[in-house]
């Protein structure tokens, strides 16, 4: 059986949807395939002044330059969210909007001083030797998934897999208790979805009730640790409660960076394992040489893998700027304020870095992908995510490499961040 799992764009079409580009109003067969239309952003306009003012850019050079200049493009999004989020029954004097007050409290949309001070706070138990330390566990975690699957004859990649190893991960890190654990993937939905280009009214009142039932929940997660605390070396919550230095978060601050902690861990590693394990079906040439290098060696380092997945198919596939001041930009001029959005997924494919990037290959050498981020802004957790993506996909692979899907995956209709929300296949 033959399943479709990324359409074919011609390149009239690519040059359709690219003329009249608008990340607020992109058609289905975009969210399928968005790279030939990059390719034509990147060829044609690769800064692209958007319908509403605001610059869109494709180029990998471009967004390096961004990236690496974090005093003149402000992380800060309180300019940008404000009139996305405080309206209806919020802002005009009234209560900010749950979702404003998370989307702008979090570590990744903010500037020093408070990005530092989370950060550091952060980093402090996602050590090397914590990190090393999480192994055993997950890789327990991952074959009783795999146990599973492997009793039932297949199932879902994301359901019964992808999305089941980060939210484990992360509720460890948090030290939330197992039987509070079912809502913490509805709500990460509900929170990034909100993040989209293009916001409904229903994904608004779902994004601003989940902000709002998670950090009650954590509230309660608070004042338990408060009580009781964990060890900081490796408990992120019991470290960002005590802070360090002399250093503290306010109670809105460790609340709201803790909701972060969940998303930027879950969705995005999820998408990782589930993209990867997708894409494989697709390129049998690269699903040969990898089932290759696991029977030479069977405890072999993915680590080249797991990089060229992230490049191929970027879990996160926008990042948001403001510019401080004037700027240029690709020999672009850029005024003062002006928002920018960087097309990660596009400077992934930039065959100016990369060559032939449209092709998976895992001989890629010096794959310097953006998938991450870069500079100050980097994601702090990317250790975690490589082991967590290492030890499922090839644990994945070793038990069942006959795998194959059942019938055509479902993308998760988003522009910003790029996975599936099913994907059913059978063991053989």
């Amino acid at each position: 059986m033959s399943v479709v799992v990324t359409p074919a764009m011609t390149r009239q079409r690519a040059e359709e949807i690219a003329a009249g580009f608008d990340l607020r109003a992109l058609p289905p067969d975009f969210y399928a395939n968005p790279y030939p239309v990059y390719r034509v952003l990147r060829e044609t306009e690769p800064v692209r002044r958007m319908p509403d003012g605001s610059y869109f850019l494709t180029r990998y050079a471009d967004l390096v330059a961004v990236y690496r200049d974090a005093t003149a493009f402000s992380s800060d999004k309180k300019v940008e969210f404000t009139p996305k989020y405080n309206h209806g029954p919020y802002g005009n004097g009234g209560p900010c909007s749950p979702l404003l007050e998370h989307h702008t409290t979090s570590l990744v949309f903010n500037d020093p001083p408070l990005h530092t001070r989370v950060r550091k706070l952060i980093m402090g138990a996602l050590t090397r030797r914590a990190i090393a330390g999480m192994e055993t566990g997950l890789a327990a975690l991952v074959e009783r998934l795999l146990d599973a699957i492997g009793s039932r004859g297949g199932g879902d990649l994301i359901e019964d897999f992808a999305c089941a190893i980060p939210v484990e991960v992360i509720g460890n890190l948090l030290d939330i208790p197992h039987a509070d654990r079912a809502p913490l993937r509805g709500w990460s939905l509900a929170i990034l979805g909100a993040l989209e280009p293009r916001l409904t009214p229903q994904q608004e009142a779902l994004g601003n009730r989940s902000v709002a039932e998670f950090t009650a929940y954590l509230r309660k997660l608070v004042a338990q640790r408060r009580r009781a605390p964990g060890d900081p070396d490796h408990d992120v919550l019991t470290r960002l409660i005590q802070g360090e230095a002399g250093e503290q978060l306010s109670e809105s601050e460790l609340l709201h960076n803790c909701v972060f902690i969940l998303n930027a861990g879950h969705e995005t590693t999820t998408n990782l394992i589930g993209n990867a394990l997708v894409a494989l079906q697709e390129w049998p040439a690269a699903r040969a040489a990898l089932l290759g290098k696991l029977q030479r060696e069977p405890g072999a380092d993915l680590g080249p893998e797991v990089d060229e997945f992230l490049r191929f198919e970027s879990s996160n596939q926008l990042g948001n700027r403001r510019a401080t001041r004037a700027q240029t930009i690709g020999g672009v001029a850029l005024p003062d304020g002006a928002l920018v959005t960087l097309g990660i997924g596009a400077a992934n494919r930039d065959p100016a870095q990369f060559a032939d990037p449209d092709r998976l290959d895992f001989s890629r050498a010096d794959n310097r992908h953006l998938a991450f981020g870069l500079g100050i802004h980097q994601c702090a957790g990317l250790s975690l995510a490589r082991l967590e993506a290492r030890i499922a996909i090839g644990a994945f692979l070793r038990r069942f490499p006959a795998y194959r899907l059942s019938a055509s995956p479902t993308r998760g209709g988003r522009a910003r961040f790029r996975g599936f929300l099913q994907a059913p296949f059978s063991v053989a």
